[in-house]
């Protein structure tokens, strides 16, 4: 076991990844969150599933914090 913290991910996080898609792109789009993380490529639009522990291993910087994240503001009332 790991003695780091989980990462807190949010619905619309725009995170950059290690390595590139095969179409070039760096900047995945999250669409899902559970055990497995659904992301987006935001070039081609390719969906993939990728194991959490996996995906906080990959992620070098956040692009963009989705709707939720400390800082963002809500829904308009």
């Amino acid at each position: 076991m790991s003695s780091q913290p989980v990462l807190t991910l949010y619905l619309d996080d725009v995170v950059r990844l290690r390595r590139h898609h095969p179409c070039g792109g760096f900047d995945w789009t999250i669409d899902r969150l559970g055990a497995d993380i659904g992301l987006r490529c935001s070039t081609c639009g390719r969906r993939v599933l990728v194991a959490r522990s996996a995906l906080e291993r990959r992620i070098v910087d956040f692009v963009r914090r989705g709707d939720g994240a400390p800082g963002t503001p809500g829904p308009a009332a």
